[in-house]
């Protein structure tokens, strides 16, 4: 992450030799000669390092350092200062400056100090980052598991492309471990160390995509009481991951492209744009091709974000993984509960084998979670794994097509009929989210009222 810089100072030689000097050694460095024109410009840009004399003509340089730390508390500022002065940059420091500079200095002292500053941010960061990652229970601790030539496969590629900066687009079914795949990519990279944010495309909402996205001004939209950094502010320097990119409206995607291209956000609010410098790792469980061909998707995005694809195969297509996943599984769940190692009988992996798994490897994993709570002890039974009849009819793998298309259908109905038609509930109990359920249901023409023939179950869904 390239730092960016403000020089506040109203001698212009001060000014010209300190953007120079940082200019060329690497910073993203702007400056302006007095405290009225730097708090406008703080308004409309995040800088990670502010460079602020105390002593200019109007605005008092301890009022400008307040109002700088007001609007942003995540500023560094380091105060410029004669020797006259040092008990005022002292006082300085109490108003939150990191630290000063005395008057005359070298270009070598004002490099190593901004070269503190910005990694002492970073750190900070980073103890940040990892303080949320250990605390927060969305972030997933697994770990791709498995030895099938088609999760091998995938490896390999995530390998080749996480040390590169190059655009990566995730596709494969709900529950297959997009995400995984995604943050698997961004902690072996360069990156690792500075954030990786998720945006559920799904939940943008377009009226507020700009300011979720972007970040906003405080004041410059109704409701806006605050200065908000967007999402790709947030990822700068890190990655970040747009989850189920097929969900956002076509009119969003033209914005998103200049964006992905530039590298350039237009806070709303601000008459500059910010440079950053994002990765970009997106997702999809739909086929990006199709949705191009029939303009629910733009061609021009699609081509920009589909630099490197990475094909995570159905858990029905990689069965010889489902005993090392359920093993894996298994000893997290009970090391997370506190319990004692649960085993798992072979009737029960060889069901296991045999079903579909519709929900891929998330349904697995609380197909294990619910079996632990419902197991009356000992090894786990095929009834607490509760995957239904159409499961337990062959303990064979099923290879064949149309074959799978019915278990997972029978599956489907059975969840929804022992969840009294609460779709809600039945994707929970699937491992997929409602969207998925809605699709798969479509798919195999289960309607709100369905009857079917005596050999089939007979479904309400409401």
């Amino acid at each position: 992450m390239s730092a960016n810089v403000l020089i506040i100072d109203d001698d212009e030689s001060m000014r010209v030799g300190c953007l120079q000097t940082l200019s060329e050694a690497g910073y993203r460095a702007q400056a302006v000669p007095n405290g009225a024109l730097a708090i406008e410009r703080a308004r409309g840009e995040t800088f990670d390092v502010v460079l602020l004399d105390l002593n200019m003509p109007g605005i008092p340089g301890m009022e400008v350092l307040k109002r700088i730390k007001q609007l942003d508390t995540s500023m560094t500022v380091i105060v410029i200062t004669g020797y006259g002065t040092i008990e005022r940059a002292m006082q300085a420091g109490k108003l939150g400056a990191y630290d000063f500079l005395c008057k005359p200095f070298d270009p070598d002292q004002l490099l190593s100090l901004v070269e503190k500053a910005v990694s002492s941010k970073r750190h900070a960061l980073e103890d940040s980052c990892i303080h949320l990652a250990l605390n927060d229970p969305d972030v997933p601790s697994d770990r791709l598991v498995g030895q099938s030539p088609a999760l091998k496969t995938v490896i390999r590629l995530l390998r080749k492309v996480a040390p590169m900066d190059s655009t990566v687009l995730i596709t494969g079914e709900t529950g297959t471990g997009k995400e995984l795949v995604a943050r698997t990519i961004h902690l072996q990279s360069r990156r690792h160390r500075l954030p990786f944010v998720v945006v559920d495309c799904g939940s943008l909402v377009q009226t507020l995509f700009e300011s979720e996205m972007f970040g906003h001004l405080k004041g410059a939209f109704t409701g806006a009481i605050d200065t908000t950094k967007g999402k790709f502010e947030i990822a700068d320097g890190g990655t970040l991951f747009l989850d189920e990119i097929s969900n956002i409206d076509l009119t969003l995607q033209a914005r998103l492209l200049r964006v992905v291209q530039e590298q350039e956000i237009p806070k709303i609010g601000s008459p500059r744009t910010r440079k950053v410098d994002v990765r970009i790792i997106s997702a999809t469980n739909r086929d990006l091709l199709k949705e191009v061909e029939e303009n629910r998707f733009r061609k021009d995005l699609f081509y920009r974000l589909n630099v490197v694809s990475i094909h995570i195969p159905p858990l029905r297509e990689r069965r010889e993984d489902i005993p090392a996943l359920a093993e894996y599984f298994l000893d997290q769940i009970c090391r997370q509960r506190r319990i004692k190692l649960m085993k798992i009988s072979e009737e029960a992996m060889a069901l296991m084998r045999a079903y579909p798994w519709p929900g891929n490897v998330r349904e697995l994993r609380n197909a294990l979670e619910r079996a632990i709570v419902v197991s009356e002890g000992g090894p786990l039974v095929p009834k607490d794994l509760m995957l239904g009849e159409s499961a337990s009819e062959t303990h064979e793998p099923q290879s064949d097509s149309s074959s799978l298309a019915e278990l997972e259908k029978k599956q489907i109905m059975e969840v929804l009929n022992d969840c009294g038609g609460n779709r809600t509930h039945a994707a929970a109990r699937l491992g997929i989210n409602r969207k998925t359920l809605r699709e798969k249901m479509r798919k195999y023409g289960i309607t709100d009222d369905q009857s079917t023939s005596d050999e089939e179950t007979t479904t309400s869904i409401q």
